[in-house]
């Protein structure tokens, strides 16, 4: 389940990806070319190479935005754990419960989607504004000036969801791996003072 999960969030992440490529090559190519090249691009051989390399390319996209985003990350962790050997500690206690472990996967979906397309937001961003360049289409301007702002603001909301994620994550990785190994000391009752002996 958790593997399929994964392949759906990096084929989520890859089409976006491929879909920003394509347009930037629609828009190098120019109207002419891409009506000519607009037949060979719908045929199904196509489509399934389409999908073969937009799951690549997720995989690519996926590992780029990490190691982008690892200063921020290492950052907010240090919040939570002091040092990396408390933290491998806390993802070890973590496995050893079902029901949290799930939660943490789910959590960590949402992270990597979140990571993702904030990459792909910034180059759709860019690569429509390029093809509204370069097609005749009318209202160019305010055109360019409403994918300009809705791509900045998607590409701040992405971050920002990343960053939420990723911090609530750690506070409660702390937590509940702090909680799961605090001993329970069970309630005594105070022992009989001891009868006094006779002289």
């Amino acid at each position: 389940m958790a593997a399929t999960a994964m392949f759906v969030e990096v084929l989520v992440v890859g089409i976006g990806f491929l879909s920003a490529l394509g347009i930037l090559t629609a828009a190098v190519a120019g109207p002419g070319d891409s009506r000519r090249l607009a037949p060979a691009a719908g045929t199904p051989l196509a489509a399934g190479a389409a999908l073969a390399f937009a799951y690549a390319l997720g995989i690519l996209i996926d590992r780029a935005a990490d190691a982008a985003l690892t200063p921020v990350r290492r950052r907010l962790r240090t919040q939570s754990f002091p040092t990396s050997a408390a933290y491998a500690q806390a993802r070890l206690r973590l496995g050893e419960i079902p029901v949290l472990a799930a939660r943490a996967d789910y959590a960590r979906s949402r992270l990597r989607i979140c990571r993702g397309w904030m990459f792909n937001s910034i180059l759709l961003t860019l690569a429509t504004d390029l093809a509204l360049g370069r097609y005749p289409v009318e209202h160019r301007h305010l055109l360019l000036v409403m994918v300009t702002i809705l791509g900045a603001l998607a590409t701040a909301g992405f971050y920002l969801s990343w960053h939420t994620i990723t911090a609530t994550g750690y506070r409660k990785l702390a937590a509940q791996t702090t909680s799961a190994v605090m001993p329970t000391v069970p309630s005594q009752t105070p022992a009989p003072a001891p009868a006094p002996q006779a002289p």
